[in-house]
């Protein structure tokens, strides 16, 4: 695993403005292909899946992305079961023997919890991973001079860097 600070967006550079007056290559490589659910999705990942795609931000998720987006699904249906059972039992249960433990399913929800956030925060479902994408996702309009609206508006952006 790399180690360091993770790559700026494009868009994001591009909002900025280069301090350096230079101008830098854009690398960044976009994902591919129309997303679509897994055929082994239950009723509830399917429910999930069609919230997340609903909800996520326009022209984000590619068929690139569709196993992050299934292990992010999976994780909000496991992470509810385990919810209803820790709010059924409470957080604290009693064995066989009187004595007094922590649910088993407290565990199986921090962790499903936890997988939700990593997986989210991979594909811009959090504030702070949102903010990271910079200018919205949805394809450019571009007039017919060739400008687009993303340029228009660093052109015109009093307080640009740059």
């Amino acid at each position: 695993m790399k180690t360091g600070r993770r790559p700026v967006p494009t868009a994001l550079k591009r909002l900025h403005g280069y301090p350096g007056h230079r101008k830098r290559a854009d690398r960044e490589i976009e994902g591919v292909g129309k997303i679509s659910a897994p055929i082994w999705f239950d009723a509830e990942q399917h429910e999930q899946w069609d919230f997340a795609l609903k909800n996520a931000p326009p022209g984000l998720l590619t068929a690139t992305d569709r196993e992050i987006l299934a292990g992010w699904c999976c994780a909000a249906v496991e992470y509810a079961r385990a919810v209803v059972e820790v709010r059924k039992l409470g957080q604290v249960v009693k064995t066989g023997e009187g004595n007094a433990i922590q649910n088993p399913f407290l565990p199986i929800m921090n962790k499903q919890f936890q997988i939700m956030l990593r997986a989210g925060a991979e594909l811009g479902f959090s504030p702070a991973s949102r903010t990271s994408l910079g200018a919205s996702l949805a394809p450019e309009q571009v007039d017919e001079d060739g400008i687009s609206d993303f340029d228009a508006y660093l052109a015109a952006k009093p307080d640009r860097l740059a």
